[in-house]
């Protein structure tokens, strides 16, 4: 804004969508006065932000993965960041490195850790006519069965296994956007039990 107040000043810009995906994502902030270039992965966005001003006196502090709890941010989003960064650059300064050797002044980095697990999975895609077959474990009181899982489709079969001695059966599914449940045993009065969430 101006120093009279009378110029809207604030400027947000949105991009990207689903970057909560586990792989690693890059952010390139360049700012030329009032003109600024975003890019989120090599894809850029050009904007000019609000106010009169072509320049911003960054005198305080600037902060990375979040802010302290004395801060008060002017969006929304409270919560600090959850997960991992690297090779964070601030006009040329590589900030991760000088942090790691405690050589930020003046550096009030929390609890910080130098390391970042990278999740061991593999996924799986899966067409209309594809499956993965794994042998049961016959004479077990105990099923337990855990995965990740993401679609675009409303319909479709999870899981699926049959009890053994023809007792029954029990399927997973996506039904209209719902998970499902279905446990059906052939031997009870009430034989069949659905759960959907």
């Amino acid at each position: 804004s101006n120093q009279l107040g009378s110029i809207y000043g604030h400027t947000s810009v949105m991009t990207g969508s689903l970057l909560d995906d586990h792989h690693w994502h890059s952010i390139i902030i360049e700012r030329h006065g009032r003109n600024i270039n975003l890019t989120l992965d090599r894809h850029m966005q050009h904007f000019r932000t609000n106010g009169e001003f072509d320049y911003l006196d960054l005198d305080y502090e600037i902060t990375f993965g979040g802010m302290p709890f004395s801060g008060k941010p002017s969006s929304n989003s409270r919560k600090n960041f959850k997960g991992c960064m690297e090779s964070i650059n601030y006009n040329g300064n590589n900030i991760t490195d000088l942090a790691k050797r405690k050589k930020l002044e003046p550096s009030n980095v929390g609890n910080l850790s130098f390391s970042c697990v990278e999740p061991h999975t593999v996924p799986v895609f899966f067409n209309a006519t594809s499956y993965l077959e794994v042998p049961g474990r016959p004479s077990q009181d105990l099923f337990s069965v855990s995965f990740l899982f993401r679609t675009w489709n409303p319909n479709g079969l999870l899981v699926f296994s049959n009890f053994a001695d023809d007792l029954g059966n029990v399927e997973i599914d996506i039904n209209e956007g719902k998970v499902g449940v279905h446990i059906n045993v052939t031997q009870v009065k009430k034989n069949r039990i659905d759960i959907s969430s």
